[in-house]
């Protein structure tokens, strides 16, 4: 009895993961204000015309420390035809710990401390890392990602978007 019920628990578990990543009807992405490590502040209004991932990540979540060397390839290979990522670090993860991972790892993009957890709020309240949002040139989010996710669905996903 214990198995089944356990079993069942691991389906609707399997089918919520599922069902957080499918497309959405185009949602727009919440106006928040960014503030990166350097102290430069932008909107996601000032994104309209990139495709941009914004993603939600600590320095203490495995996954999220294991998908960065593939963030930064895509990143790299993909800015030059208007690509972002947006590194938003969690609430409760210590500021210096964020700074040290970021120049340690030499992340190319833009580092983000969501000091109170507004920025995580304005996205649905996002509490699991990592999570993910794919934005289109339009502002509406076409896809979002919670944990590990398909590179290469990912890739064409984000191809098709930048057109």
């Amino acid at each position: 009895m214990k198995k089944i019920f356990l079993a069942i628990v691991a389906v609707i578990a399997i089918a919520g993961v599922v069902v957080w990543q499918l497309p959405s009807t185009a949602q727009t992405a919440p106006n928040v204000t960014f503030t990166t490590l350097t102290g430069e502040q932008f909107t996601t209004q000032d994104l309209r015309g990139k495709v941009v991932l914004v993603k939600f990540w600590a320095t203490s979540c495995v996954t999220c420390v294991a998908q960065m060397p593939d963030n930064i390839e895509n990143y790299n290979a993909l800015k030059d035809r208007g690509y972002d990522t947006i590194a938003v670090a969690m609430q409760y993860d210590p500021p210096n710990y964020v700074k040290n991972f970021a120049e340690s790892r030499e992340l190319p993009f833009k580092v983000v401390i969501d000091a109170n957890g507004e920025i995580a709020r304005e996205f649905g309240d996002v509490r699991l890392t990592p999570t993910a949002f794919l934005i289109d040139k339009q502002g509406n989010i076409i896809r979002r990602y919670l944990g590990n996710y398909d590179k290469e669905a990912f890739l064409a996903t984000v191809n098709k978007a930048l057109g």
